[in-house]
């Protein structure tokens, strides 16, 4: 039921989203409570979702969807209702991040633009990402199905992760890939996205180099002996199939 506990639990939980905005905000530094309350929108969507679940656990109908609603034309940020979301959230810019519905989120987690907390299928029952506490979630990336991240984890920009991350752990790629484990840099909320280590990349290189002494002992080994003759090159041609749609 509502009441004064309610009251200040809600106020208690916003103290904390307004803290952690100063905390890992750059640009919240030298400004007032009262000002990150008024201008981020992060923070606006935090407010909205906590009334939201508190109406929703009272059982009041309507208000808590629309308020969700509402919130997302105003915010750019869709939250649904049902979604549980600790103290300490940091929504940095926030357009396009979606929290979806039986999505769990801990302790002080930093959310990026872009990223988004979904389900895969249309299963009922748990079918979103759990989020441990001190997570950070890079812009664009993708936390996919009922999958659990670890805390202290780092989820790399653009990232697509669709199994369960360890903790202290930093995935990067699509599909994800731990390349960090057990606190490792990089370290904390601040982490440096540009310099995190891509593990397709390395085997890219890696088949390059590869490549390269290959060419190199075939034009030695080719040296010695008669040139081969040139392979005829085959033109190639757009070739259309039938029209699935019928005509």
């Amino acid at each position: 039921m509502l009441g004064l506990g309610t009251l200040r639990r809600v106020a208690r939980e916003v103290r904390e989203d307004v803290s952690a905005v100063h905390d890992r905000d750059p640009s919240a530094r030298g400004v007032s409570s009262l000002e990150v309350l008024v201008a981020w929108p992060g923070v606006h969507a935090l407010l909205a979702h906590r009334v939201a679940g508190t109406l929703r656990r009272a059982h009041v109908p309507f208000l808590p969807r629309a308020i969700a609603t509402g919130s997302r034309a105003w915010t750019g940020i869709e939250i649904h209702p049902c979604a549980e979301i600790a103290e300490g959230l940091f929504i940095d810019h926030g357009m396009g991040v979606v929290i979806g519905e039986t999505a769990k989120v801990g302790r002080n987690v930093t959310m990026y633009h872009g990223a988004t907390l979904g389900g895969t299928g249309f299963a009922t029952g748990k079918r979103h990402p759990t989020v441990g506490d001190n997570v950070t979630i890079g812009s664009g990336a993708k936390l996919l199905g009922p999958i659990t991240v670890g805390n202290g984890a780092k989820i790399g920009a653009n990232s697509v992760v669709i199994t369960d991350v360890p903790e202290n752990a930093t995935v990067v790629g699509n599909p994800g890939h731990p390349v960090r484990v057990d606190g490792r840099k990089p370290e904390g909320p601040d982490a440096d996205w540009i310099h995190l280590p891509d593990p397709v990349a390395d085997a890219i290189r890696d088949l390059s180099g590869r490549l390269s002494a290959m060419e190199r002992r075939l034009a030695e080994l080719g040296a010695a002996e008669d040139p081969a003759p040139a392979t005829p090159v085959r033109e190639l041609r757009a070739v259309r199939g039938q029209n699935p749609a019928g005509g």
